[in-house]
């Protein structure tokens, strides 16, 4: 693996913060369009075996900016589990209710996470997938969450053909609906940690991920101890904040081969 295609530290900092990484790999010509135009042929959802009935689709996990954030994140021994759901959106369904995937079981430690796949450009009308960054290590029970309706923060994954987003599994997600006249294809693909780490498998700095605190940028910091001790994605209270980033720094020091 190159090391171009490993995250760097703030990239690392960042997931850790909001949940999420977006890639937008340079696939060949003509895959998106190939995997969408099998996807559109298919007449029943085959569940696990969907990367049977589009075998394609291993050439978007094999990319290596794919895997280069994969690695980084879980390390070179990751597993591609074999849960994987192909998530149809057609035309005129309704959204789908904020929730977290999973049992309310929660582990704050990064040893999993989702890989979602797009195959066609994403538009506001489509459906999209809609995130709240922030909201990995907050645990709600689903009857709860399906009283939520816009949430200050949410971001919807309006995200052109071909982009994987890597988001952890305990995300607060759900869907808008489809007000197109198109299908809305995405692939869900679980990954996980085989091993714990020794040392970071991503682009490390020592310096960059030491600098001293600069209360002056907070929120535009771009260095990865800055970022795990001053953004503040959902806009929480002081009290909420400081249990935030003490799970951001038990988190950034397992990476790190730490003793969790």
């Amino acid at each position: 693996m190159s090391d171009r295609f490993l995250l760097n530290d703030a990239d690392i900092a960042r997931f850790l913060v909001n949940g999420y990484h977006l890639v937008e790999p340079e696939l060949p010509d003509g895959l998106n369009e190939t995997i969408a135009a099998q996807l559109d042929a298919l007449d029943h959802n085959p569940g696990d075996a969907i990367t049977e009935a589009v075998p394609e689709l291993w050439q978007v996990l094999d990319h290596p900016a794919v895997k280069g954030a994969l690695i980084s994140l879980l390390g070179a021994d990751y597993e591609v589990q074999s849960h994987r759901h192909w998530h149809c959106k057609q035309p005129g369904a309704g959204h789908m209710n904020w929730h977290q995937d999973g049992l309310n079981s929660r582990d704050t430690l990064l040893n999993r996470f989702l890989g979602l796949y797009y195959p066609t450009d994403i538009t506001p009308e489509m459906g999209p997938t809609i995130i709240v960054p922030g909201t990995q290590f907050r645990n709600a029970p689903t009857d709860r969450m399906a009283t939520y309706t816009n949430i200050r923060g949410q971001v919807p994954l309006t995200v052109k053909a071909g982009t994987v987003a890597f988001t952890h599994y305990d995300l607060w997600h759900g869907t808008a609906a489809n007000r197109s006249p198109h299908k809305r294809h995405m692939i869900k693909f679980l990954f996980r940690r085989t091993r714990d780490n020794t040392a970071p498998t991503w682009n490390h700095d020592p310096e960059d991920a030491s600098k001293t605190r600069d209360w002056n940028k907070r929120a535009e910091a771009e260095d990865a101890n800055n970022i795990l001790n001053f953004h503040n994605p959902l806009g929480v209270s002081q009290s909420d904040h400081y249990k935030e980033r003490a799970i951001r720094r038990q988190n950034w020091d397992y990476l790190m081969g730490k003793s969790a």
